[in-house]
């Protein structure tokens, strides 16, 4: 017979309270703010928090991975095209090859492995959190984000209004995929212009994100399918080598840009 120790509803109450309140007070004040916790988000999280980087992953939703958890069509199957299969390797993935340079795994396997990857590497992660708006510095400089509980976003305006809070960063990656709900904000404001991405070219979109990741305005890196929209360029579909490439591209863009600073 299994003896459990004897700790009750208070003690696991201020075990969930004290160890959070921990954390979100240490990262009120970031390194480096990545906003969306998908594939691409995931790998640029992973990237800075091996270098040492202080690292806070925000995420909308109660899950991570985006549309790396459920795949295509709502098949749990993610395709990747060489060469980013090398990545699934790193992240010891199974994978069979499908066609000639393209590989098939299993996404909640894929996506659970990078989760994982990235927590272990130093990551942390908030959930359930989503982006109200922007913090901007000295000559328009991003200089962090503010952020609001997702279930604040569903209450009735008449019902009640609950004030957001601010979070400060040296810099801040956009990694929420087509939304690009951080250079939105920047467009929202008349300081930058957003295309929007465009129809679906999947060979040629691939290779123009991982070319286009970087920084898009001073403080912000766009990685994943926020490039796409941040310079208009075609979508690419349901396979996520690029999304790998990118969010790996945009922690070694961030983290040069730190020892710039």
């Amino acid at each position: 017979m299994v003896a459990f120790e004897p700790a009750g509803e208070k003690e696991i109450t201020r075990a969930i309270v004290g160890e959070f309140m921990k954390d979100f007070q240490k990262y009120a004040e970031s390194d480096v703010i990545v906003v969306g916790g998908g594939p691409s988000g995931l790998m640029a999280a992973k990237g800075l928090a091996e270098r040492g980087v202080n690292t806070l992953v925000v995420e909308r939703n109660n899950y991570l991975g985006g549309g790396f958890w459920i795949g295509g069509f709502l098949l749990n199957k993610v395709t990747i095209r060489a060469p980013a299969q090398k990545i699934l390797d790193e992240l010891r993935v199974p994978y069979i090859e499908s066609s000639k340079g393209l590989y098939v795994a299993d996404g909640p396997h894929a996506c659970s492995r990078l989760i994982a990857a990235a927590c272990d590497a130093g990551a942390k992660i908030l959930n359930m959190a989503l982006i109200d708006d922007i913090v901007l510095r000295e000559k328009n400089r991003v200089g962090g984000v503010v952020i609001n509980w997702t279930p604040v976003s569903t209450l009735p305006r008449e019902l009640t209004c609950v004030d957001p809070v601010g979070l400060e960063s040296k810099l801040v990656i956009d990694a929420t995929g087509h939304d690009a709900a951080v250079v939105r904000l920047l467009e929202r404001r008349g300081l930058i212009r957003v295309p929007g991405y465009g129809a679906m070219w999947v060979e040629r979109s691939e290779d123009l994100v991982v070319e286009h990741t970087g920084e898009v305005y001073p403080g912000l890196i766009v990685a994943g399918m926020a490039v796409t929209t941040a310079y208009g360029l075609p979508r690419m579909g349901p396979t996520f080598g690029s999304m790998l490439i990118s969010g790996r591209r945009a922690a070694e863009v961030a983290y040069q840009k730190l020892q710039e600073l």
